[in-house]
């Protein structure tokens, strides 16, 4: 299995990704959701379970091992908007029409970004935010205020 990434321009998330697929590169059908939870696994990092991966920096992954490691794959859109990346013999990009839905779909999405990435490599942040417990009310004695009235 391969695992070298040549780091050209990209950014972390996107050798994060890049990683990722080539891990998972014996699945013939990759969604987008295995591979942020791929890409979790590798960094130890708990937080944000649900959010997907950038759409612009999967392309980005996938045309840099196009070019390094000789894997292409197709990209493909289900009717949920979520990234299926299927192994072909050539590459394939998305249609503009599913680009464009693809990309509307992401300003309303939990997104794993640079910044998470980041964090979790420097090892300043190790998931989400612990819960912090409200602080008691403070409770009013009635019986109080009227003890002396009598």
């Amino acid at each position: 299995m391969l695992t070298s990434v040549r780091i050209g321009c990209m950014n972390h998330i996107q050798e994060e990704i890049a990683k990722a697929l080539i891990q998972l590169s014996e699945k013939a059908l990759i969604t987008e959701a295995a591979v942020a939870k791929k890409i979790r696994e590798n960094l130890k990092f708990n937080g944000k379970a649900k959010a997907g991966l950038c759409f612009q920096d999967i392309e980005e992954a996938v045309t840099n091992i196009e070019d390094n490691n000789n894997l292409h794959f197709s990209l493909h859109l289900n009717s949920a908007n979520d990234l299926l990346l299927k192994q072909s013999e050539k590459a394939e990009g998305l249609t503009p029409d599913a680009r464009k839905r693809r990309l509307a779909r992401e300003k309303s999405m939990s997104l794993l970004t640079n910044g998470d990435v980041k964090a979790a490599l420097s090892g300043k942040i190790d998931g989400s935010k612990p819960y912090k417990k409200r602080t008691e009310k403070k409770r009013m004695n009635i019986n109080k205020n009227y003890d002396d009235w009598e």
